[in-house]
């Protein structure tokens, strides 16, 4: 019977130490929260009132913003996750891919790429732009033209080059003129210069045809003599003096001289209708950019794309620690922990670590259980003695 009694009492002992643990640890786990706000009796604030979490919020959210700060949203945590090869490689690929989507391989024509960057009416500005450019440059060109003197016109190298020519010019027309008057025509142009002259001598005329014979033999004779002419060495001379003095003269002459009655309004206009016709601007800004640049995908892919890239890493790992700390993370953490309700952090809390905190309130039955044991065990040794 005793020893029924003290098996019972050991097993009492053992639950009310273990409730006493139990309850203890959960009680401890909720003040970390409860209650929320702090409680008074008249002015007389109730101890432990409100929870050691509610109570050090502000310090709390100041330890989390800290600890975001340089243990998790450090530099180089962002370094290690983003500024990779595969995320530079991906980043790369996605902006190519873009490029190629909305600008390489659109159905926007130059047209309306030109209106979404706010330029309208694009080529008539053009082709009147371009028409005065011509204006200009014609108005330049006449002004020069019919200003000064052909030699004031004429590059210095023209001129030099042109009366280097001028020997090989009166050769060149002594040779033609040699062949023309040894040819058939030259003896019927002969012939008939004697035949015109002679009937325009009337009796006389007669008078030499009868001495000289048949008007072909006179023919001969003249056409002889022409050729003897053209190879004297006087001839030679004679006429590269002629072209000589005619080129020096063609030099000083003004050049509005020789230019006078050209229809210059008319020749500016064809021009300019040849330029409108040739620009066609509207026609050229209504196909789009790939009938332009078919070859343009492969282009950027090998020279911008990868630029672009390489350029946006390389400015992110250099600005990236100055950024974050203009960011003030750890005041936004702080500001955002600091805002929240409490019964908000507790949840947070509670659903990170409700498991562990139901295993420190069995932990606390078990070692009151083991204590009301002991204790049991205490008191049965002392009653023996």
């Amino acid at each position: 019977m005793k020893r029924l009694d003290f098996i019972w009492t050991l097993l009492f002992m053992a639950f009310i130490g273990a409730l006493i643990g139990g309850f203890t640890n959960h009680l401890a786990i909720k003040m970390l929260f409860r209650p929320h706000a702090a409680k008074y009796i008249g002015s007389w604030r109730v101890p432990f009132t409100p929870g050691l979490i509610p109570k050090r919020r502000d310090e709390l959210a100041r330890q989390f913003g800290k600890t975001v700060t340089d243990y998790l949203l450090t530099p180089e945590t962002f370094k290690k996750k983003l500024l990779t090869p595969d995320m530079e490689e991906k980043a790369e690929k996605f902006l190519q891919q873009k490029i190629e989507e909305h600008v390489l391989h659109s159905d926007k024509t130059l047209n309306e790429w030109l209106e979404v960057a706010g330029a309208t009416a694009v080529s008539e500005k053009i082709e009147r732009k371009v028409i005065e450019l011509v204006d200009d440059r014609l108005l330049l060109v006449r002004t020069k033209l019919t200003t000064g003197t052909v030699g004031d016109l004429l590059p210095e190298k023209w001129r030099l080059e042109a009366e280097e020519r001028i020997p090989q010019i009166t050769t060149y027309i002594l040779k033609q003129s040699e062949q023309y008057f040894e040819s058939d025509e030259g003896k019927a142009m002969f012939r008939k210069l004697i035949d015109d002259f002679l009937a325009s001598k009337g009796t006389l005329g007669s008078m030499v045809n009868m001495f000289f014979g048949e008007s072909e033999s006179l023919v001969g004779k003249v056409q002889r003599e022409a050729l003897k002419f053209i190879a004297a060495p006087g001839t030679y001379n004679l006429v590269n003096t002629i072209i000589l003095n005619e080129w020096e003269k063609l030099q000083k002459r003004p050049v509005n001289e020789l230019l006078a009655g050209f229809d210059w309004d008319g020749l500016f206009g064809s021009i300019k209708g040849y330029v409108k016709k040739e620009l066609a601007i509207e026609s050229r800004l209504d196909k789009t950019l790939h009938d332009y640049w078919p070859e343009g995908s492969n282009w950027t892919a090998s020279h911008i794309t990868p630029t672009i890239i390489q350029f946006a890493f390389g400015q992110v790992d250099k600005q990236l620690e100055k950024s974050l700390r203009k960011l003030k993370i750890d005041d936004m953490v702080r500001e955002q922990v600091d805002s929240f309700p409490v019964e908000v952090l507790e949840d947070l809390v509670l659903g990170i670590s409700r498991r562990e905190f139901k295993m420190i309130t069995v932990l606390g039955a078990v070692l009151g259980g083991a204590i009301g044991i002991v204790q049991g065990l205490i008191v049965f040794a002392t009653n023996l003695t």
